[in-house]
């Protein structure tokens, strides 16, 4: 039984998994919304929500904190100037996720957007 297990494993191993929800967050950072899996998504918006919340310190600590979780200089500097700024005011929530009327062909998986608040 998986009672009190938060982790999403999407079958893969640590590193993998890791590697995944990096890749799913640098694309977020970089376009500000993509189209993913419901399941996904919800994996995705704790992890981006705690770097968007370290990034409102702006502090030279939080940058290289978000510089390395993020795995991308460039894309972690676009959340910490661009993006965390938005937020000052605001407690947490700053992504939304939208469930979309169609589900994955292959799977039939639900399909959500993932997006920054406005």
């Amino acid at each position: 039984m998986r009672h009190h297990k938060k982790v999403k494993k999407f079958h893969r191993k640590r590193g993998q998994r890791r590697a995944f929800i990096k890749v799913l967050a640098q694309n977020l950072v970089r376009d500000e919304k993509i189209e993913t899996t419901k399941t996904r998504a919800k994996a995705l918006r704790s992890f981006v929500e705690r770097l968007v919340t370290l990034g409102k310190k702006q502090t030279l600590a939080a940058r290289r904190l978000i510089i390395s979780r993020l795995g991308n200089k460039k894309l972690g500097n676009k959340l910490f100037d661009e993006i965390a700024p938005r937020y000052l005011n605001r407690r947490g929530g700053y992504l939304k996720i939208t469930n979309l009327a169609k589900n994955r062909k292959r799977d039939a998986a639900p399909m959500v957007i993932l997006e920054f608040i406005k």
